[in-house]
């Protein structure tokens, strides 16, 4: 008689899985944390610090650097990129990440693979500081096809409701810090792959070089809010780049200001802009060109909160200010 299995359903495939990874998921365990991975649900306490606590929510996914992951084998760091997306739109808004749900769809389910991801995903937490608290493996033949996989990810943090960040407090002569990306992150990678398939030879290096993860700012960034050091906006840029991620956060009648040449463009950047003779306004509306997270904090508090960011590892750049602007002028400003 047919079975499960039979119609392309691996239950004992998934229950390794689950063995596999809860190792993976004690490693980035909350205090918050009630239960272990495998139930139904999962539950979280808010952390008591916490006066009036506000729950903020973010999903995402990679994005079609998954599909380069796929075709390249390099599915080893794929889960970082996956939290990161999630955790840097929490702190943009001043949240700390509490914990982060996976979903991972398949036609048919390699462990091995599996696994790699799901340990990647665990390690993107530990960075954060969010719990992997709990997730979805689903194998649906027919749905998927070969070595299809997809990925999504779920995220909620907590912040005072007295201490969010919204960007109404930006004012003229604020200054704009740029934190390094550490490479494309996880967006422009329809692009991307269109400029690799128009090559007749690309090297490893330059495929290394794109699949870097997305960095996680989380830790830098809430050392510091703890720091008290007012942070009047931030904006994780994403596809859309500076042009249209700043704005996101920015009051009417408020500009910034940006100098191209005030960070090294790191060289996959040019690699990129060149195979593909991109023009310069395209690439800067596609890739994130260097600056993966964008902070605006009053000038007097910028050489301290750059201080802070560099000792908590990141490399940041003062790359413009903010200035008053008429209703239809550009939000963002390139010099």
């Amino acid at each position: 008689m047919p079975s499960y299995k039979d119609a392309g359903v691996d239950i004992d495939a998934a229950d390794e899985l689950i063995a596999r990874i809860k190792p993976f998921a004690a490693r980035t365990k909350r205090k918050e944390v009630r239960g272990s991975l495998g139930g139904f649900s999962a539950l979280c306490e808010i952390p008591k610090s916490y006066q009036r606590p506000l729950l903020v929510s973010s999903t995402d996914g990679v994005g079609t650097k998954l599909k380069l992951a796929i075709d390249t084998g390099l599915y080893h760091q794929i889960g970082i990129d996956l939290v990161a997306m999630c955790v840097n739109d929490l702190i943009v808004c001043g949240a700390e990440p509490l914990f982060f749900l996976d979903y991972y769809a398949t036609g048919k389910l390699n462990v091995d693979v599996a696994a790699s991801i799901i340990e990647s995903i665990a390690e993107g937490c530990v960075q954060s500081g969010a719990a992997l608290i709990g997730g979805e493996t689903a194998e649906m033949p027919g749905l998927y096809h070969g070595d299809d996989i997809d990925l999504a990810g779920f995220s909620v943090g907590v912040v005072e409701a007295d201490a969010v960040i919204e960007g109404e407090k930006v004012a003229a002569g604020d200054v704009v810090l740029g934190l390094a990306s550490s490479g494309v992150h996880s967006n422009g990678f329809a692009l991307v792959r269109r400029i690799l398939a128009k090559q007749t030879q690309v090297s490893p290096e330059t495929i290394q070089a794109l699949m870097i993860p997305t960095r996680i700012y989380v830790a830098a960034i809430r050392a510091v809010l703890q720091a008290k050091l007012p942070i009047h906006a931030m904006a994780h840029i994403t596809g859309g780049g500076v042009i249209e991620n700043i704005p996101r956060v920015l009051p009417k009648n408020i500009q910034v200001q940006i100098k191209q040449d005030a960070w090294p463009r790191p060289d996959i950047f040019k690699w990129l802009q060149e195979k593909g003779e991109i023009a310069g306004h395209e690439m800067w509306r596609t890739f994130n060109c260097g600056i993966g997270m964008v902070l605006i904090v009053p000038a007097h508090r910028a050489a301290e909160a750059k201080t802070i960011l560099a000792a908590h590892g990141e490399t940041v750049y003062t790359i413009g200010h903010t200035a008053a602007c008429h209703e239809n002028d550009p939000a963002v400003v390139l010099s």
